[in-house]
């Protein structure tokens, strides 16, 4: 080929591929400086980290334990991490996170636990529903709580599932106490939980003493209704109710407040 004609060739390449390694260029500069502007300027920097879901814990608390803060990158925070630092408090049962890039912002949804009795265990401890102890009980908590006694702190730290099986179980009782509406006549204050005699609840302004025992529960606060009702009809209090007699389980011993000895009497029955 001649040398003229390599020439006009090489030209018209040159022409052809000139306009896409133009543009190739600009999309990488344009690249380039979206990447510095993005990433390392304040494009994507987040601006406010917003909590919603909060009653008894402060975002100023959680901040501090927060790895991700108000200027870090959006997209290259840990926000696993986060969520992991966040549950570090006690009353912070679940987080989820989100991004939020108008303006660049982190949206913190806390759910956090809600106490449902006090839990002696050398000390007083809080407990969800599920009977989980999660915290040390304090005197700015303000809680008016049942309190669930006859655990053992070793217990507790040797075999968890199982005493958080008993709390839960004891958490169940009251839910059925309050079903069966004995709530409003006797304010559950303690209940205890012995291996051998079974459950002991102490209710009402007197701490009178119910003494359940084991199994059988619907039908044993069925029967405390009625012994109540007549008791109240009778003017009468007690100070002690046994319904936790296994040879005579719809028996009720009661030994009536300022009695000298305990009275066995067939619960009333229904119709």
């Amino acid at each position: 080929m001649e040398p003229g004609e390599v020439r006009r060739r090489l030209g018209r390449a040159l022409r052809l591929a000139l306009p896409s390694v133009l543009a190739l260029s600009l999309l990488g500069g344009a690249g380039w400086g979206t990447f510095r502007y993005g990433v390392q300027g304040d494009l994507l920097r987040i601006r406010e980290i917003r909590f919603t879901g909060l009653a008894r814990v402060r975002a100023e608390e959680l901040l501090e334990l927060s790895p991700v803060h108000p200027g870090d990158h959006l997209l290259l925070s840990d926000l696993d991490a986060m969520a992991r630092s966040l549950r570090r408090n006690p009353w912070v049962g679940a987080v989820e996170i989100a991004r939020r890039f108008a303006p660049p912002a982190l949206e913190v949804a806390v759910t956090e636990r809600r106490a449902a009795a006090l839990v002696d265990l050398s000390g007083l401890y809080l407990a969800d529903r599920r009977g989980r102890v999660f915290k040390r009980a304090a005197p700015g908590d303000g809680l008016d709580l049942p309190v669930v006694t006859g655990l053992a702190r070793e217990d507790h730290v040797a075999h968890r599932e199982e005493t958080e099986r008993r709390i839960a179980a004891a958490l169940e009782l009251l839910d059925r106490w309050r079903d069966a509406g004995l709530d409003r006549r006797l304010a559950v204050s303690e209940v205890h939980l012995d291996p051998d005699l079974g459950v002991q609840v102490y209710a009402g302004a007197d701490g009178m003493e119910v003494r359940l025992g084991q199994g059988d529960l619907p039908a044993k606060l069925e029967r405390l209704g009625r012994v109540l009702s007549a008791l109240e009809a009778d003017g009468r209090r007690a100070e002690v109710l046994h319904l936790d007699n296994r040879r005579h389980p719809d028996w009720v011993a009661v030994r009536p407040a300022g009695g000298s000895g305990a009275v066995d009497a067939r619960g009333p029955r229904g119709p």
